[in-house]
């Protein structure tokens, strides 16, 4: 008889190189417009036949990770088909809770292995946002507009090619701390329309325009987030250093690699204890597939 292949899944790691928090609804919901990206580093979510739903963590980012039925993964699943089992192993690479969506992109990965395996279509995107904003662009993770409390999803000109070095300095940064320490919340948004930019130099020219308006009250509560911030401004090829998400993890944005690993490398030997790695910055392919995993 034959045994059914295991389906691999691939969780980049998300980046948001603008967010504007434009507005706050009744129900206390954040309004958000956003300039999302992903990288070519992420965790691996793998989603094998079985009976009943399980989940087991390893990796080197394993530790502390929850596998009870609040991960995020198990709640995908469960969203999916709440009645189906699989064996889901998740290979944890990237920083919980860090800002670059490393729960939600597992998410979105486990649905679409799980999908794939258990033969069902995906869900709407909109209809992932119960498990949080950043899933429903991480469900295609391509450069998109997201806008709305993550529901709202737009194509973006082409971006061009860059590197990015991601820096967390390991400190914790609760998100509805970083939301009341807002100074305002009916900022502007993003231009209606975004410009075609033709290199990392122009994009970068572009992107100091804007900003990440949860920078400032992430760092007026982990002041090594401005640290990791002037740390990566100081790098030679740095064309812009920002905060992603509610942090506390920055980006630097590079025009190639050479620079960016260059960068990495030197922050990785001056700064003990923080996490930091180069990535090329994926361009917009067309969805992403699960895979068969080999064995």
């Amino acid at each position: 008889m034959a045994i059914e292949a295991a389906i691999e899944g691939f969780a980049p790691a998300k980046v948001n190189l603008a967010l504007h928090v434009t507005g706050q609804r009744a129900d206390g919901y954040h309004l958000l417009d956003s300039l999302v990206v992903f990288a070519d580093l992420g965790d691996r979510v793998t989603a094998s036949p079985a009976r009943t739903l399980s989940l087991h963590v390893t990796g080197p980012r394993a530790e502390g990770v929850p596998t009870g039925p609040d991960n995020l993964v198990l709640r995908a699943a469960r969203l999916l088909a709440p009645d189906r089992g699989a064996r889901l192993l998740l290979d944890k690479h990237l920083p919980a809770a860090a800002g670059i969506g490393g729960g939600s992109s597992d998410a979105a990965a486990a649905l679409r292995v799980l999908a794939r395996l258990w033969d069902m279509p995906l869900p709407a995107p909109g209809a992932t946002a119960v498990l949080g904003a950043d899933v429903p662009v991480c469900l295609d993770p391509r450069p998109r507009r997201m806008a709305g409390i993550g529901e709202i999803l737009s194509d973006v000109p082409p971006l061009p090619p860059a590197w990015l070095v991601l820096v967390n300095p390991g400190v914790p940064v609760p998100t509805p701390a970083v939301f009341r320490g807002l100074a305002r919340t009916d900022g502007a948004p993003m231009p209606a329309r975004l410009p075609h930019c033709r290199d990392a130099a122009t994009l970068a020219a572009f992107l100091i325009g804007l900003r990440n308006d949860l920078e400032p009250p992430a760092r007026a509560l982990q002041p090594q987030i401005a640290e990791s911030l002037a740390a990566l401004g100081k790098q030679q090829g740095c064309l812009l250093a920002r905060m992603s998400g509610s942090g506390a993890t920055c980006f630097g944005l590079f025009a190639a690699e050479a620079p960016a690993r260059g960068a990495a490398a030197a922050l990785d030997a001056a700064a003990a204890g923080w996490w930091v790695q180069a990535a090329r910055m994926l361009p917009a392919p067309g969805p992403v597939q699960a895979t068969r995993a080999t064995t």
